[in-house]
């Protein structure tokens, strides 16, 4: 887990890194398993990802993702029983940006880590 980690925002301000979940539901030495819990209007604050990891929804929202380099956010509908597998990823934040509360179950693949080049596995 990389909460409390410190980077640098794309204004040179320094950002502390929250955890990719609000609850760990499971965990052993290969996986490590996120509630995510979002109201409308409600963000996973900034966090990096150092595993590859799939999203389970639980149920439904139109999320939001913000990159912290300042590149250019990223709208997506999440659907009720959607599953999709994601590599690790540079810090982010999550928001939800609909009318209906969003709940996902992130599955981190910790024996993988993270690919070469790529930010360490923590």
């Amino acid at each position: 887990m990389a909460s409390g980690e410190v980077v640098t925002g794309p204004s040179g301000e320094q950002v502390v890194l929250g955890d990719v979940g609000q609850e760990i539901v499971f965990e052993n030495e290969h996986v490590r398993v996120w509630e995510v819990d979002l109201e409308p209007g409600e963000e996973q604050p900034w966090h990096r990802h150092h595993h590859p990891y799939l999203v389970i929804a639980i149920e439904a929202a139109d999320n939001r993702i913000t990159p912290l380099d300042g590149g250019p956010p990223r709208d997506v509908h999440e659907a009720a029983g959607q599953v999709v597998f994601r590599d690790w990823a540079d810090a982010h934040k999550l928001t939800n940006r609909g009318q209906t509360r969003y709940r996902s179950r992130l599955v981190e693949l910790k024996c993988l880590g993270a690919p070469t080049g790529a930010a360490p596995a923590t």
